[in-house]
């Protein structure tokens, strides 16, 4: 008997439906898949960071979300050349650049100008040929030490 105020069952199936449903059993074997592929990109890119590319922390667009920081696209030129960084050398010492982006503020060209410094302060660049190493290279003291940063050089919230 049919109660309350809802549908009478009346199902129209395809004869093949089950073909149809999308299932999710691939989902635990996906994400150890997604794990493993994470460690061994880690290992191949060692020593570099894992999370890619220093970015520079920008506000939000719009009313809404222009009170929050995120993550930028890439280092305007000022900034670069304000903490004393060529435009040129900079993608090769893992600092994304972003030649379209405009300083609005003082403010975020100072934080961003800082957060460059302190990267390069920590930097250790390795030397392509160990017997002959370049000026700006680190020592193989340095070297000896050096390990990968995971995750996030520097948090983006302040």
């Amino acid at each position: 008997m049919v109660k309350h105020n809802n549908v009478v069952p009346n199902g129209h199936f395809k004869k093949h439906w089950q073909n149809y449903v999308k299932t999710w059993f691939n989902q635990p074997a996906r994400k150890t898949r997604r794990r493993i592929a994470r460690q061994k990109k880690a290992v191949k890119i060692f020593p570099r960071p894992t999370a890619g590319p220093l970015r520079p922390v920008v506000h939000g667009q719009t009313l809404k979300y222009n009170m929050k920081v995120r993550a930028g696209r890439g280092f305007s030129l000022e900034e670069l050349k304000a903490a004393g960084i060529p435009k040129k050398l900079a993608p090769t010492i893992g600092i994304a650049v972003d030649h379209r982006r405009r300083n609005r503020s003082l403010e975020g060209l100072q934080t961003n100008v800082q957060r460059l410094k302190t990267y390069k302060a920590k930097l250790v660049v390795f030397p392509r040929r160990t017997r002959k190493p370049k000026a700006g290279d680190s020592t193989p003291e340095e070297l000896a030490t050096a390990t990968q940063v995971q995750g996030h050089f520097h948090a983006y919230c302040t």
